[in-house]
């Protein structure tokens, strides 16, 4: 047995861990097969001295994560290593892993003496320019340990001697500022150096003062950058050196004028744009304004960065009818641009992003105007200085495969390239079949993802990039597949806690985009803050991660915002009345559990529907999809508290979700069994959560299946039930009906996107007007959702207890496939399931990883198996 893999709060080696007691997890590599972990050792030493701070002793356990920290609180900016050993069920002693690191932060901010700065300047409304600040330090001595904590009201660079010690990441993630404000470690022991030293710091509007959502709104925080650091200094001569943030630096502008996350940068080369890095301090510095702190609470970073995680070369540059350069990069995605300029001196160049061209070759941008008289472009806007420039933003990011180059010298491929920026996560899973366009539907949801999962988990891209709760509900579960996203999704439903409202509801998108300084949510989204399968995110998506994880803090963390969503459905039910009155049977029994007030999106997006449904969810609120969703929540809910040992929470719950699912069959199942509108969603949903008796599904399903054959087998669910539809028909034995809609090429359909050439999930089924204009966004993953039953259906790769303890392999043989694989990273380590069909003999192949159970499903029977690799076949009959 080998241990690898090591990991603290879930990071590898991270620099500033924002607790003292972290979770550590591994993973287990060995031959043998059938083996279980049985218990484990941790010892965690400070590293510095080599003295042991804990040793967990023989702890029994079967799971290779969640293993917290138990010994005295670790200390704030210490750095300490851990190993851990295992024994198997045969009695099979491990030997020692090798040491894996992590660094404490500043607890709580505890130790943070640095203030905040700004430039002394009263703020103009029109200011979109970066603040530059610097101070200069000489030290006595030569550096043996130096780190930076850093943070700004905005994204910031942090240069030390020139050295970007940033990069290309984009850094505070986004949180919802007034509570939460994230800070940055950096080791800058190899930047700094002996006798005379030059700190700065760069700062743009960011998130906090820069363009957010649909309605552009600007100063969502706050309307003055700001900028804190603080150094630590360890000298060769044994002294320690601290420097702050204070009224010693001083600050000034430069090259940069615009830096809007949105609208893109500015950037006139006839200014100074590095001169502060270096050398004497710039004429036009002085010095800065000491700000009161902000209201948020200052935050270790507990996410990987979002930062340069690829580059593309140009597949094509062309010159258009207008005159202007457009170069296609082959893919859509989520980053900047990156081009060589030069030119005459004062000339300009305008550097346009888009998702799609028209049939001439130009790129569309009114598709993504919210408001066609305040036309939102998504550009960058270069004026020329002498000699030759390479342009890159500093702080915007866009959504694109296509960038039109206004005014620029011929292009080559070799001058031009688009830099990807996301969340560097850890992408886990790989899908392979014998259908190239399955294989690039999943490409396409990889991308979606990619290009959504940057400061927070965003619809698209492009013109809105906020985080509603919606989206991120529906995909959570495919997210965990794809990519490692604990981290991620648990700083997401962090933010959602912190801002939920005072009666429960959720803000329709996190974070919400409110402030002391802008005010609260805007009426119409605090009336959308009530909606069913939107506000669901703050029960679903936990409970996603534990299932995928096996993640129980996650439940602790976030019962309290699941307990107040679900009983603000229940005040939209009840009224005054209490929920725990058992009234007895009769209409009033039902009466009282139907969720009839509030607005709900319902099945948002059907084909065919767009906005003009929004009227219909305002007069109808759709309490079929409300009081259905009130149900699952309460199920759920119900299943939450018995893993935390909540047993009358548990019960409380449980009666609950029966009496809801009693009620809805009483108001929206009808004496024929036609359900609710009587649309393929009604009956999906129905199926998914259980809401029918047991007798009453055979009907359900026969009806669904008539309304997807009535419409030439196409789908008709929107974003609330797609994901459910294809688990729901092989789940009730029809998966060849599954396979026909998954492989429609017509729209709607997931296939008719890539007939036309698309390379993320679209946000509408269609995509394009009928006079052929692009229709809103073409990078938004919620319908690609469906990827999970690439995975769990079409290759048969399922877990069936929480992290995968136990895997259930069932292939579904059918869609004209000859062989898929798929392989997932579950927290025990890689699982996989691959089938080949020849000659009317299937062989599965099965790779199951240490300490796992699986059962494999053949036609005539369930087999057993232990960890390892296994083989099967079969006749098809």
């Amino acid at each position: 047995m080998r241990v690898t893999h090591l990991r603290s709060d879930l990071r590898t080696d991270p620099l500033g861990v924002g607790t003292p007691h972290p979770e550590f997890s591994w993973r287990i590599e060995d031959g043998a097969t059938d083996a279980q972990q049985a218990a484990y050792r941790i010892v965690v030493e400070d590293a510095d001295t080599g003295c042991t701070v804990w040793n967990s002793g023989d702890v029994a356990d079967s799971r290779p994560y969640g293993a917290a920290y138990a010994g005295e609180p670790l200390t704030s900016s210490r750095t300490y290593r851990w190993r851990v050993r295992v024994v198997d069920d045969a009695g099979r002693t491990s030997e020692w892993s090798a040491w894996a690191r992590f660094e404490i932060a500043k607890i709580r901010g505890e130790g943070l003496t640095a203030s905040w700065i700004a430039l002394d300047e009263t703020p103009d409304p029109d200011d979109a320019g970066v603040a530059l600040f610097r101070r200069d330090l000489v030290l006595p001595a030569a550096v043996v340990r130096a780190r930076a904590y850093a943070s700004a009201l905005g994204w910031y660079k942090l240069f030390v001697n020139g050295h970007d010690v940033t990069g290309a990441s984009l850094v505070p993630r986004w949180t919802p500022m007034d509570h939460l404000v994230e800070y940055q470690v950096f080791d800058i022991t190899d930047s700094i150096r002996e006798g005379a030293n030059v700190i700065g710091m760069a700062v743009g509007d960011g998130r906090y003062r820069g363009g957010l959502s649909a309605f552009d709104r600007r100063r969502t925080y706050g309307d003055r950058l700001g900028a804190l650091v603080q150094l630590e200094l360890d000298l060769a001569d044994g002294t320690s050196l601290v420097m702050v943030t204070d009224g010693e630096w001083c600050a000034g502008r430069g090259a940069i004028l615009r830096s809007d996350p949105m609208r893109g940068e500015l950037r006139d080369l006839r200014l100074p744009f590095d001169d502060w890095l270096s050398g004497l301090m710039p004429e036009r510095f002085s010095p800065v304004a000491v700000l009161p702190p902000p209201r948020g609470e200052l935050i270790a970073e507990s996410v990987p960065r979002v930062t340069e995680v690829a580059r593309r070369r140009p597949t094509a540059i062309r010159v258009t009818p207008s005159g202007a350069q457009v170069v296609d990069f082959g893919q859509n995605l989520t980053g900047v641009v990156r081009v060589r300029l030069q030119g005459d001196p004062g000339s300009a160049v305008r550097v346009t992003y888009s998702e799609v061209v028209d049939a001439s070759g130009e790129i569309e941008t009114e598709y993504m105007f919210m408001d066609a008289d305040n036309p939102k472009y998504f550009r960058d806007d270069i004026v020329l200085a002498r000699g030759e420039h390479v342009f890159q933003p500093w702080f915007s990011i866009q959504g694109f495969r296509y960038v039109e180059i206004v005014g620029a010298q011929p292009l080559s491929s070799e001058d031009v390239e688009a830099v990807v920026l996301s969340t560097a996560l850890e992408y886990t899973s790989e899908f392979r079949c014998s259908d190239p366009r399955l294989e690039q539907l999943e490409s396409n949801v990889r991308w979606s993802l990619r290009s959504n999962f940057t400061d927070t988990a965003t619809d698209c891209p492009t013109r809105e990039r906020a985080g509603w709760t919606g989206d991120i509900q529906v995909f959570a579960e495919t997210a965990t597949l794809f990519a490692d996203v604990q981290a991620f999704l648990r700083r997401y439903l962090r933010n959602v806690s912190v801002e939920q409202l005072p009666d429960g509801r959720i803000p329709p998108y996190i974070p919400s985009e409110t402030s002391a300084f802008s005010g609260p949510l805007m009426g119409p989204l605090d009336a959308v803050s009530s909606s069913v399968g939107w506000g669901d995110v703050a029960v679903l998506t936990p409970w996603d991660l534990y299932l995928a994880y096996g993640d129980r803090e996650v439940l602790e963390a976030q019962y309290e915002t699941a307990q107040r969503w679900v009983a603000s459905l229940a005040a939209l039910a009840l009224g005054d009345r209490d929920v725990n009155d058992r009234p007895g049977t009769g209409v009033d029994e039902v009466e009282r559990w139907i969720v009839d007030r509030g607005f709900h999106w319902g099945e948002w997006l059907r084909p065919g529907e767009g906005d003009e449904a929004m009227a219909h969810n305002w007069t109808y609120g759709r309490p079929v999809v409300a009081t259905a969703y009130f149900a699952h929540s309460s199920a759920v809910l119900s299943k939450i508290a018995g893993v935390l040992g909540r047993d009358e929470d548990r019960r409380r719950y449980e009666d609950h979700a029966a009496r809801i699912r009693h009620a809805w069959r009483a108001a929206f199942v009808d004496d024929a069994g036609r359900i609710g509108e009587d649309k393929q969603d009604d009956y999906v949903r129905a199926l998914a959560f259980g809401l029918l008796d047991p007798a009453d599904e055979p009907a359900a399903l026969a009806r669904l299946v008539a309304q997807i054959e009535q419409a030439d087998t196409h789908l008709g669910t929107g974003f609330l039930s797609t994901k459910l539809l294809l688990p729901t028909l092989t789940a009730h034995g029809r998966t060849e009906l599954a396979y026909a809609l998954l492989l429609q090429e017509t729209a709607p359909s997931w296939l008719s996107p890539i007939a036309q050439g698309a390379t993320t999930i679209w946000e509408r089924w269609d995509g394009y007007h009928p006079d052929g204009r692009p229709k809103e966004s073409h990078n938004h993953y919620a319908f690609g959702a469906v990827a999970s039953w690439l995975y769990h259906g079409v290759a048969g790769l399922s877990a069936t207890a929480p992290g995968w303890a136990e895997i259930r392999i069932d292939p579904q043989i059918g869609g004209g496939l000859t062989w898929a694989s798929a392989r997932v990273t579950t927290p025990y380590g890689p699982a996989a399931s691959a089938w080949s069909l020849a000659d009317g003999v299937v062989t599965v192949d099965v790779d199951i990883p240490f300490s796992v159970r699986a059962t494999v499903v053949l036609p005539d029977r369930e087999i057993r198996i232990g960890s390892g690799s296994h083989r099967f076949a079969y006749r098809l009959g």
